[in-house]
């Protein structure tokens, strides 16, 4: 039925909330964005990068918490499964037939807070809360699934976790699946906590520049599918084009 009419989103109105609706698909628009994100975590943990660095790198650049971080938080098997279903859904981009820091986590019974040992080890801070600590035992687990060792500047930590984030969003637009930037990049911040300041995916993008995004992402080409523009981002590109005026 029509926005104005949907009754969930007046309901959601008079609690005083902003709703968006979204088209269905695996993952909707946050799921959906979120888990390339999670897939570049994936691959620079495969490519010898530090999980704690990554954490640490993300943070700055303005996460509430970093990927790994984020992960023991959902909980390593919901994470797991969100992962089959994404890549069920859209295997031309989101699968991968290696293992994987998740799956080599999920099989070691590491599920994060919710059994005290994920990526990280949980402590009960003064307060009652769980209180992340480095425990050097991970180490183990995640070592058959790091592939290479591959140099990678703080830099290339953040693209080769935003570009994925940032394509996936501009397709859910492409697709239909959110009427508007604005609702994509309000779903992003309000619903994964994508850092406030920088707006949003697709105002992120703009603030790059269209034609200077795809470039980048060109440079990461090597890294898979979801690295590659659509081609009507390549035409906002060449044309100039922005997502927002």
């Amino acid at each position: 039925c029509a926005v104005a009419a949907n009754p969930c989103v007046a309901y959601a109105k008079k609690m005083g909330k902003n709703p968006i609706v979204v088209n269905d698909c695996p993952g909707f628009l946050v799921n959906r964005v979120l888990f390339p994100y999670f897939g570049g975590f994936a691959k620079l943990v495969s490519a010898g990068v530090d999980f704690v660095r990554i954490d640490k790198v993300m943070e700055k650049f303005g996460w509430p918490m970093g990927p790994a971080y984020l992960m023991d938080v959902v909980g390593i098997d919901t994470g797991h499964h969100g992962r089959d279903v994404m890549a069920e859904g859209f295997p031309e981009r989101m699968k991968d037939d290696r293992r994987s820091a998740v799956d080599a986590l999920y099989e070691a019974n590491r599920l994060g807070q919710k059994n005290g040992k994920g990526f990280y080890a949980y402590e009960t801070d003064k307060r009652g809360k769980p209180k992340k600590v480095f425990d050097a035992t991970v180490l183990d687990v995640l070592k058959p699934v790091v592939f290479e060792q591959r140099e990678v500047s703080d830099e290339d930590i953040i693209n080769w976790m935003m570009v994925p984030l940032c394509l996936e969003t501009v397709r859910c637009l492409e697709d239909g699946i959110v009427e508007t930037a604005a609702e994509a990049d309000m779903g992003l911040v309000y619903g994964i906590g994508f850092p406030p300041f920088r707006g949003g995916a697709l105002r992120y993008i703009d603030s790059i520049g269209v034609a200077e995004f795809v470039a980048l992402a060109d440079k990461y080409a090597d890294l898979g599918p979801l690295y590659h523009p659509t081609a009507k981002l390549r035409e906002m590109a060449k044309n100039g084009q922005r997502f927002f005026n």
